[in-house]
């Protein structure tokens, strides 16, 4: 059975951290909060957070790394505390977290696959991020050989963690935003 948690990334997204913590934990998830050297504010808000209750852990770099060196901070932290997958989610509330049990339920089905989300963009959505997102995606498609991954770049998803720290341990997974689209 699998065992997920959370893992959030932070960067001076104190602002919504806490109602991102708020849902993943109403999903029955313990979250591990990974503070990628963030202002002064943040960092206070995050240490409520972290007080708000047990199940929430608070994890800090001291500078920022960059959100794929968070992200691998908190996978590692993940399988230290046992569990077998991790759920990503974006701390500035962007991803749509009523779909947190469609996930769940996605890992119960496959639980040896990496879950991607693929995000819905409104009509709002600015043209250089639909045009810049459509052109990674292209060359995602182009160097894999494969258009199976419909959106590279989506920061919600599930990591079955025995086999992703391997290929965090050869270290020539990226560190930033590259790593969502190189892992």
């Amino acid at each position: 059975m699998a065992d997920v948690c959370a893992v959030i990334p932070v960067f001076d997204h104190g602002s919504t951290a806490g109602r991102v913590v708020d849902r993943a934990r109403c999903c029955g998830l313990d979250v591990i909060l990974v503070d990628d050297g963030s202002g002064p504010e943040c960092a206070q808000a995050l240490d409520e957070i972290a007080k708000s209750g047990s199940g929430v852990h608070l994890l800090r770099h001291s500078t920022n790394r960059g959100k794929g060196a968070a992200v691998q901070t908190g996978l590692r932290h993940a399988a230290a505390l046992g569990h077998s997958h991790a759920l990503q989610i974006d701390a500035d509330g962007q991803h749509d977290l009523q779909d947190i049990p469609r996930f769940l339920d996605a890992v119960r089905a496959q639980p040896d696959a990496l879950i991607c989300g693929q995000p819905l963009f409104d009509a709002d959505a600015p043209r250089s991020r639909l045009y810049g997102r459509r052109l990674t995606n292209f060359w995602v498609s182009v160097n894999t050989w494969s258009s199976d991954l419909p959106d590279a770049m989506c920061g919600f998803r599930v990591y079955p963690l025995d086999t992703t720290l391997p290929l965090l341990a050869g270290g020539g997974v990226g560190r930033r935003m590259d790593f969502d689209i190189e892992i």
